[in-house]
């Protein structure tokens, strides 16, 4: 049945945004590249303490060392084929739960990757051009409702299926729900919150390829791997009620970017992949995260949740750009690890050993937005 939302805010048409082409991605964002300075840890972390929200400001990010390219070059070789295994396990599943009419929406930044991977398994195995779209949704905010209409009224649709990269804690999840149910109830849809995601380790996605922690190439990287697109940005001085979510688009980084070699590198792979790729698996975890997360707070004292950087995705990603405190490993000898443990020994960061958690490997923070 057709649906629009008439009684809607007038949403204008996206502009253009971001390195991949159009065919695989719209990102749903105002591009607010020469209206916010980016902060660094630091400053952002005296804003936090002084009540300002993390969305409100952006972090710097500066171009990819060979160290980050290293790992993202060497982790592609030996993860692809594993990628794109997953990828096949949760196209099958949208397609089976919701039809050839579906509209891919990923979750910017992170999930966009996964989203033009979803769109391009679809048409190159059934010949089906779904639309997809990135939009923006922060923790405590929810989702960008401009954004969502905008979906709704162009496709006269609410078949939406959401795409992210992991779970971890289960935080995008749970906010996820909570603004799909606000949303459903102010507009009478029926918007479905499930998301669909490549590795849930936080056992909480409705889809998903497998249940185990393994490093998603992307995650090495920040813009350059995600569409050149910055963290989602919302602050109602700069952003109206007309607009979509903000974000900054680093054009200048073209050269560097790996956004589409990433995809190609992956798409590339989809001929190759044994047709019983999709049968049924292993479900490899035992606790829910929130479990988990308990135990791991009890057990090393940490003041909150948010410090636990759950998963070797995260882990990998603060070991790259911050300085953790300590790492927990549950298997030192899975060879997954070994870019954690390398280089958590070149920064001199202590390594325990911690079997009792679903997840591979986890950071401990002194700061968390």
């Amino acid at each position: 049945m057709e649906k629009i939302i008439k009684e809607a805010i007038y949403i204008q048409s996206p502009t253009y945004i971001g390195s991949y082409k159009e065919e695989d991605c719209i990102f749903l964002l105002k591009d607010i590249s020469h209206l916010v300075t980016e902060k660094d840890d630091k400053e952002r972390e005296e804003d936090i303490n002084d009540g300002v929200h993390y969305s409100q400001m952006l972090p710097f990010e500066d171009t990819p060392s060979d160290e980050y390219m290293n790992i993202f070059y060497e982790s592609l070789k030996e993860n692809a084929m594993k990628v794109a295994v997953n990828t096949l396990r949760i196209c099958e599943q949208i397609l089976k739960n919701k039809g050839n009419d579906v509209i891919l929406v990923s979750l910017a930044r992170g999930g966009t990757p996964v989203g033009v991977l979803a769109k391009r398994y679809i048409k190159y195995k059934y010949n089906i051009d779904c639309p997809h779209y990135s939009l923006s949704i922060i923790r405590d905010k929810g989702l960008d409702e401009n954004a969502l209409i905008y979906i709704i009224n162009k496709h006269k649709s609410t078949n939406i299926q959401f795409i992210d990269a992991w779970t971890g804690k289960g935080v995008v999840n749970h906010t996820l729900e909570k603004a799909c149910r606000e949303f459903n109830m102010k507009y009478e849809v029926d918007i479905d919150s499930g998301l669909a995601v490549l590795s849930d380790v936080g056992r909480c996605a409705k889809i998903y390829g497998t249940r185990e922690d393994f490093l998603i190439p992307s995650a090495c990287l920040n813009s350059t791997g995600s569409g050149l697109i910055s963290r989602t940005f919302l602050d109602d001085k700069i952003i109206s009620k007309h607009d979509f979510h903000g974000a900054k688009y680093y054009s200048n980084w073209k050269d560097i970017d790996c956004s589409n070699y990433f995809v190609d590198y992956i798409s590339e792979l989809f001929e190759k992949i044994d047709t019983k790729s999709g049968d049924k698996y292993t479900d490899i975890n035992i606790k829910t995260a929130r479990e988990d997360l308990i135990d791991i707070q009890k057990r090393f004292g940490v003041d909150s949740i948010r410090k636990i950087k759950a998963g070797i995705g995260e882990t990998t990603r603060v070991l790259l750009r911050k300085i953790p405190y300590k790492i927990l490993v549950s298997d030192i000898n899975n060879p997954n690890v070994k870019y954690v443990l390398l280089l958590a020994k070149d920064r001199g960061i202590p390594i325990e050993i911690y079997k009792d958690m679903n997840y591979l490997c986890c950071a401990l923070v002194t700061f968390a937005e």
